[in-house]
């Protein structure tokens, strides 16, 4: 499961999310998800169910963005919970709008036929906003991207030339076409590079969380033809990108769509996951709450002797707790979380 602690120290070190009980016949110490974290997982799945329409949407545009109307149905799997897709979702949302979707095969989903009420990219929306209430010129604002540098970013001499260049280099938009790019010509490894910087800002402009594991943008390279080293053009684009390294994985972050920690459009699958989230970071610090439903437990041992004797009940599991659980200190800080909306400077 990729934990750095034991499995009994991490469910002791967050009674919000686990309940720990003694099995009534087994006589051994057990977990079940708590009910208010099982209650928001519920939440989470109706909201996805909702947003089904929304959803294929999604799919859609990122089709129009491929290079030939095609992609690996196991890179969108990748992304499933990114994107707001059931887990279900190739019969659910491929196998149902079959006016906008063909599975070519097992892996393969292909684009029926364009909308071109989808072909504008999420950036225009700030592009028209800033010619029309800062009363840029078009040419100023025709190509370029909303920049947050970080705190504390180091600014070079003749680094701001380069980037107001930079920002009016005009390039092949991801809904434009598939033409190919001379890399040798004037520019063109500039263009193409910004192409593939517009590729992946629309990519997690999709997302519901604005984010996605770096390593899973490599799957969309060639579907995307991107021939590019995704890690180093995100890092060459600080002001556009922020890469969370916390935990064993690398998370890049849409900068623009947060501040201060929080999403600044947030959605109801987003506040659902935050709220989860918030209950993750609670770690031992009891609310009054969380004491009273402890008392009820510990007043009812019929009760849960008469629910667990023999089988589980439906949509609960029970796990068996190491004997090293007694032995935890219940004030210790909760282990490390990974928090990928962490707050991050320059939003």
């Amino acid at each position: 499961m990729g934990l750095n602690v034991g499995m009994g120290e991490f469910v002791h070190k967050h009674p919000h999310v686990f309940d720990v009980f003694t099995h009534p016949v087994r006589r051994n110490l057990c977990c079940r998800i708590s009910g208010k974290f099982k209650g928001l997982v519920s939440e989470e799945e109706g909201l996805v169910k909702d947003c089904e329409l929304e959803c294929a949407k999604r799919v859609k545009r990122l089709l129009m963005m491929s290079k030939n109307g095609r992609l690996h149905v196991h890179a969108l799997r990748l992304i499933r919970r990114e994107l707001g897709l059931p887990e279900d979702f190739r019969e659910s949302v491929l196998g149902k709008y079959k006016e906008d979707f063909r599975l070519v095969d097992l892996e393969i989903v292909e684009l029926v036929d364009k909308d071109e009420n989808f072909g504008v990219a999420e950036v225009e929306k700030w592009r028209e906003k800033e010619y029309r209430e800062k009363w840029l010129s078009e040419f100023e604002t025709k190509f370029a991207f909303p920049i947050n540098f970080p705190t504390g970013f180091k600014i070079e001499r003749g680094f701001r030339e380069k980037l107001k260049n930079w920002q009016m280099l005009p390039y092949l938009k991801p809904y434009e076409g598939n033409e190919v790019v001379q890399v040798g010509a004037c520019g063109g490894k500039n263009r193409y590079e910004k192409r593939a910087v517009a590729m992946i800002h629309e990519l997690l402009s999709l997302t519901v969380e604005k984010m996605v594991e770096v390593e899973r943008l490599a799957h969309f390279k060639k579907d995307f033809g991107m021939e590019v080293n995704v890690r180093e053009l995100l890092l060459k684009n600080p002001g556009i990108f922020y890469i969370s390294t916390k935990g064993s994985t690398h998370t890049v972050i849409l900068r623009e769509a947060y501040s201060k920690g929080c999403l600044i459009e947030p959605n109801p699958i987003y506040v659902v996951r935050r709220k989860m989230l918030d209950l993750v970071l609670l770690g031992c610090r009891n609310t009054r709450e969380l004491q009273a439903e402890e008392e009820i437990k510990n007043g009812s041992d019929s009760l849960i002797r008469k629910a667990f004797a023999g089988n589980t009940t439906v949509g609960e599991w029970v796990v068996p707790i190491l004997e090293s659980f007694d032995n935890v200190n219940d004030h210790d800080d909760p282990g490390e979380i990974i928090d990928a909306s962490e707050e991050f400077d320059g939003c």
